[in-house]
């Protein structure tokens, strides 16, 4: 065997595999991460980054020059019969320090690779996972070209089609949600003007044209729904439909489209993992869930998905949890998961509008109702996902705010050595122990016995409180208090976390009763 033993190796070297990565790593976890592709993506599937996710890839130290790279938040101008009806916003939350940023997604994963290569961890390009078989030490991952590797966890983030998850054995139920959907980046004059997206509403569907940065100053993201003919439609013919739609659906005669870089044609689907463990096998972003792409949701609940599992699988590996702390994640994401495609379904469902009393009911309430800046504010809000919590899981609790399981504010703080940071930049891989003034001894002693090395006692003056915080590697609180013998509590409930296999049963099936679809819809 091998000195250095692989102690988990990532499938999937999209944004989530490599936010995963980056997490294990930085905590000194051997992590190899293999994709089936021959090389990364130039193309962006996705072109936002909303404000929880720019705050993951500061966690990672992952963001790099992006805000350098962005352009600056647009609002939808939106049509019908060549009418204006509503210009839709983006409202940031001011009470935040970070807002979302418009950038593409293969800049992202651009900036994901670079960290991972300052950790040491370089992507393994053309080694998908054909075979796997699993003990109770470890999985055996057989990968295509015939090498095989052997590891203590396998994490599938190869997408919609994971192979990871078929061979887990775990179940992918969903339903459709339209049948068929174009989208193509373009090089085009004439749409509209580049100081809005702009969006059509029409009988037959809806049509969508968002500028995308690009140095001749005319790439054009377009998107529309189309029924289904069963026809095959390749690069050219998506083109050409896009040139009918213009003038059918937009009222737009004087269009050119020039070339595409890139076209896509695919079925909306919804669909959530039965379960996101199978043994020593895990599952994280678009293996887990799928759902419309409309609000740029995929991307950062992804990343969400593998911060939120590098940190208990460090621990994990380090022995410093037991495995059943791993049988939190689901706990804590599938919920998530669950509520974004709700989200986006009745989103989409809405903007599609299918049939004349849904027409209707968009073009005359709808759309004077997200008019609204009080709605487009909390719209803004619900897509930034800062407001998610897991005070409800089983490291969630009750008590004064923030609760754990909540996500603790960004803030100005203060290190030991006087020299000053931010809450966020501070987190992740290491956990933080925030107060008011100087950090308790006693809980300072207490972390550095159960968790060696990874905390960062810092301090926020303006913070007037008698408890101290610890906050998650993630973001969200642990525990609150004054007292050693409570934070070696709080500290049991991480490491002892659904150890037992029926306690894990009981879990699993309490989330499946929450969280299920009947008739292709969730009900709770």
């Amino acid at each position: 065997m091998s000195p250095n033993p692989t102690h988990v190796v990532v499938a999937g070297a999209g944004p989530t595999g490599l936010a995963l990565a980056c997490g294990l790593a930085a905590a000194g976890v051997r992590v190899r991460v293999v994709d089936r592709a021959d090389g990364p993506a130039r193309t962006s599937r996705a072109n936002i980054l909303h404000a929880r996710g720019v705050q993951v890839l500061t966690r990672l130290d992952a963001l790099g020059d992006l805000r350098e790279q962005a352009v600056a938040p647009m609002g939808i101008r939106m049509h019908v019969r060549g009418r204006l009806l509503t210009t839709l916003t983006f409202a940031p939350d001011e009470r935040e320090a970070v807002q979302a940023l418009f950038v593409s997604q293969a800049a992202i994963e651009q900036r994901l690779r670079d960290r991972l290569a300052e950790l040491g961890v370089e992507v393994e390009w053309g080694h998908g996972v054909g075979e796997l078989a699993q003990d109770t030490d470890g999985v055996a991952v057989g990968l295509s070209g015939g090498d095989r590797v052997r590891a203590a966890w396998l994490v599938g983030c190869d997408g919609a089609h994971s192979r990871v998850r078929t061979l887990a054995g775990i179940a992918f139920p969903g339903v459709p949600v339209v049948e068929r959907f174009l989208l193509a980046d373009v090089h085009a004059d004439g749409i509209a003007d580049r100081e809005h997206s702009a969006g059509w509403y029409h009988r037959d569907g809806i049509l969508m044209a968002m500028p995308m940065r690009d140095p001749a100053g005319n790439l054009w993201r377009l998107m529309a729904n189309v029924p289904d003919d069963g026809r095959h439609l390749d690069a050219p013919a998506v083109v050409r439909r896009f040139e009918e739609l213009l003038p059918e659906r937009a009222g737009i005669t004087g269009a050119r489209v020039r070339d595409a870089v890139w076209t896509s044609v695919f079925r909306i689907h919804r669909r959530l993992a039965d379960d996101y463990r199978s043994g020593r096998v895990l599952l994280a972003g678009d293996a887990a869930h799928i759902h419309s792409p409309f609000g740029g949701q995929g991307l950062n609940t992804g990343i969400g998905d593998a911060e939120n599992l590098a940190w208990k699988l460090a621990l994990v590996v380090r022995g410093l949890a037991a495995d059943g702390l791993l049988d939190t994640y689901a706990a804590e994401r599938r919920p998530a998961a669950a509520d974004v495609l709700r989200r986006t379904t009745t989103n989409t469902r809405a903007l599609v509008a299918e049939g004349a009393v849904a027409r209707w009911v968009r073009d005359h309430v709808l759309v004077r109702y997200l008019d609204l800046p009080a709605v487009q504010r909390q719209a803004t809000r619900a897509a930034s996902q800062l407001g998610l919590s897991y005070r409800r899981g089983p490291l969630g609790g009750r008590g004064a705010k923030p609760r754990p399981g909540d996500r603790v504010r960004d803030r100005p703080v203060v290190r030991p050595d006087g020299t000053r940071s931010t809450l966020t930049g501070e987190l992740g891989p290491a956990w933080v122990l925030l107060s008011g003034g100087t950090a308790p001894e006693p809980l300072v002693a207490v972390l550095d016995r159960r968790l060696p090395g990874s905390t960062t006692p810092v301090t926020d003056p303006a913070w007037q409180h008698p408890h101290a915080l610890l906050v998650r590697p993630d973001g969200h609180l642990l525990w609150r208090g004054t007292h050693a013998a409570d934070l070696e509590r709080g500290l049991d409930r991480v490491a002892r976390a659904v150890a037992d296999r029926p306690g894990r049963a009981r879990l699993i099936q309490g989330l499946r009763n929450r969280i299920r679809m009947t008739n292709g819809t969730f009900v709770g």
